[in-house]
């Protein structure tokens, strides 16, 4: 395997691969201020001459056990060019992945790892979602001319493009919302997991269709970063069986509460009337009784010119306008009702003259603030205050508004990539330093429901959070924490402090490697829930050639903290998708093959696909992948 990055997210995904899955792992990555002294340094240009074995950093794998320090091949370069990827051996990998910051280094250097290895799996890193479809056709198609006769089934399709923001949206968005379930959604397939407290005495908690995990006995708040070793919990159990979840009384559990396909198109309809100007917001509300009252005195007035006069009652409607615009002849020699009836008209159209000035100068200002940020209403209460509108930031506000939630931004950069979805959905937006006085309480902070910070500082959200709970204590805050340590001890810190509100932890890296880490190892990860600090993962597998479901019964296949079983695609296999997780070329109206509710006893076939929850340990053993051959010794390129 090979990784190829400049951020957190390349250490963190080969840490994954070498101590989960037993893989070979060679790192490239810019060269390091605090270097090893133990690294072999070899002669060649600058940025690109360190290959050896070095220790990164000390990680927990997922079974909670003691910190491991895993070795790793590293190569140091500035880029991903030819020669470094040559060197790295992307010739002879079995998969690489780049996940760079930056979208084009990605597509660069996926296109040369193509031209060096038809038959590399590819998982690329890239924020442009559209840009990603046509570089697996394009990548696809290229692995086909090199090599005619491969077959991309057989290879689990060669190249991935998948999005760090995409994968940990759904968590974070549920993180900030009580009662929301963690939802794991991928275009077409929606699966939905909900927290359900711990039942009372001699209640049996409710499992739902199915139930994914025990939380831990010693926390209230599941979602957490808790620190259970000191008294004796071990944490979450995931995939419990039957006998387990009756016996757990005490203990919350994650239940698979729904499962549906998501319609795209419904989806972005939501978001697009969100953006629409509502016709009410033309004009304010005084304005419109205004606007009535006029109507009615006008009508009032032709009502009393048809009795009058005797008139036709559209006769005398039409007189009656003509006399409010003062464009009909002066009633002089007319009968003295006529004669009032003008007068009064006269001063009705007096009095329309300014309101129609008024409302034709709303509606302009209306649409000129269509275009604009907008600012938070002053009796907006029980919303999310999202900070950040970055990469991230942006895809989590989709994803709120998608579940019809009040949200209001604060971003400090106007340039930011978020501003303009913001500025679609007409969701209120603070611009301004939310470290600065006054920006929180402009973002009504103290009748706020959550508070997300979201920003690339830790320090930042950190002072955002503190700052919070000061002005409103039972605030809920979710911060978005790089570092596990550092997330841990913060959260013990405020739970310590404000025991009656929740406080969550969230690292984009932590929750994103698991599933960079399985679409390399050739498996369609359909999405990550997060258990307090473990995950779980949906994938979809195929049968053949895996001793533990082929042959098998669905209740057989059931291995307790493994995996599960949670639904047979039934379509032939010329017909599926090879891609679950991409949206159905068909459209939204195509049926689906997958069925939920299958009986324990069917027995898998080899043709058949199967969409089931397992542990990262889970997943790799259900590949059958042994321990790896050593490395060869580091040495000169």
């Amino acid at each position: 395997m090979v990784v190829c990055g400049d951020d957190g997210l390349a250490r963190r995904l080969a840490s994954e691969l070498r101590e989960v899955y037993k893989e070979r792992v060679t790192l490239v990555a810019p060269a390091a201020r605090d270097t090893q002294p133990s690294v072999a340094r070899a002669s060649g240009a600058p940025g690109r001459g360190l290959l050896g074995r070095v220790p990164l950093a000390r990680i927990r794998n997922a079974g909670g056990e003691q910190p491991a320090v895993r070795e790793l091949r590293l190569l140091e370069a500035a880029e991903p060019d030819e020669e470094v990827l040559a060197a790295a051996g992307v010739a002879g990998a079995a998969a690489m992945a780049l996940v760079y910051e930056d979208d084009d280094t990605n597509v660069r250097a996926a296109l040369v790892a193509r031209r060096l290895n038809p038959r590399l799996r590819l998982v690329i890193r890239l924020y442009n979602r559209k840009l990603g479809q046509h570089l697996e056709e394009l990548l696809d198609q290229a692995a086909m001319v090199a090599e005619p006769g491969i077959d991309l089934r057989q290879l689990d399709s060669s190249t991935t493009v998948l999005s760090d923001a995409d994968t940990v949206a759904p968590a974070l968005a549920a993180s900030a919302v009580a009662g929301t379930s963690k939802v794991v959604q991928a275009d077409g397939l929606l699966l939905r997991a909900v927290e359900r407290t711990p039942p009372g005495r001699g209640e049996v908690a409710d499992p739902g269709l199915c139930t994914l995990a025990l939380l831990s006995a010693t926390t209230s708040d599941p979602a957490g970063a808790e620190g259970a070793e000191s008294s004796g919990d071990r944490g979450p159990r995931l995939l419990p069986d039957d006998r387990s979840v009756a016996a757990a009384t005490g203990r919350g559990i994650v239940a698979l509460e729904t499962v549906a396909h998501a319609d795209p198109s419904q989806a972005w309809q939501r978001l697009g009337g969100a953006g629409a100007l509502p016709v009410a917001s033309l004009f304010s509300r005084r304005l419109r009784w205004s606007l009535a009252g006029m109507v009615a005195a006008v009508a009032a007035l032709a009502v009393a010119s048809w009795v009058t006069t005797g008139d036709h009652p559209l006769h005398a409607a039409y007189i009656t306008l003509l006399d409010i615009f003062a464009i009909n002849d002066p009633a002089v020699g007319d009968p003295t009702q006529r004669q009032v009836l003008q007068i009064l008209a006269g001063f009705v159209g007096l009095l329309l003259l300014p309101v129609l000035v008024a409302a034709a100068l709303e509606a302009l200002g209306a649409f000129r603030t269509a275009t604009v940020l907008r600012r938070p209403p002053r009796g907006l209460s029980g919303h999310v205050v999202l900070l950040g509108l970055g990469k991230i930031g942006a895809r989590v506000l989709a994803r709120l508004r998608e579940l019809e939630i009040p949200v209001v931004c604060v971003e400090s950069d106007p340039q930011a990539r978020g501003l303009a979805l913001a500025r679609r959905l007409r969701v209120p937006v603070v611009v301004g330093d939310v470290t600065d006085e006054g920006v929180l309480e402009a973002a009504r902070i103290g009748r706020a429901h959550s508070l997300l910070a979201l920003t690339s500082s830790d320090t930042t959200n950190l002072e955002a959070a503190l700052y919070a709970r000061a002005v409103k204590p039972d605030l809920r805050a979710v911060l978005r924490l790089y570092e596990d340590d550092f997330a841990t001890a913060v959260y013990r810190t405020l739970r310590a402090a404000h025991p009656a509100a929740l406080t969550r932890s969230r690292s984009v890296t932590h929750l994103a490697a698991p599933a960079f880490a399985g679409a390399m190892m050739g498996r369609q990860i359909l999405g990550a829930i997060p258990v307090e600090r473990r995950v779980l993962l949906f994938a979809a597998v195929d049968v053949a050639g895996h001793p533990h479901l082929e042959g098998r019964t669905v209740a057989e296949c059931f291995r307790p903290g493994s995996w599960r079983i949670l639904a047979l695609d039934t379509a032939s296999p010329q017909d599926r998708r090879p891609d679950l997780a991409s949206a159905p070329a068909d459209g939204p109206s195509r049926e689906s093959g997958l069925v939920w509710d299958l009986h324990p006893g069917y027995v898998l076939k080899p043709e058949d696909r199967v969409v089931l929850a397992a542990t990262r340990r889970g997943l790799a053993e259900l590949l059958g992948r042994g321990e790896p051959a050593p490395h060869p010794p580091g040495g000169r390129i």
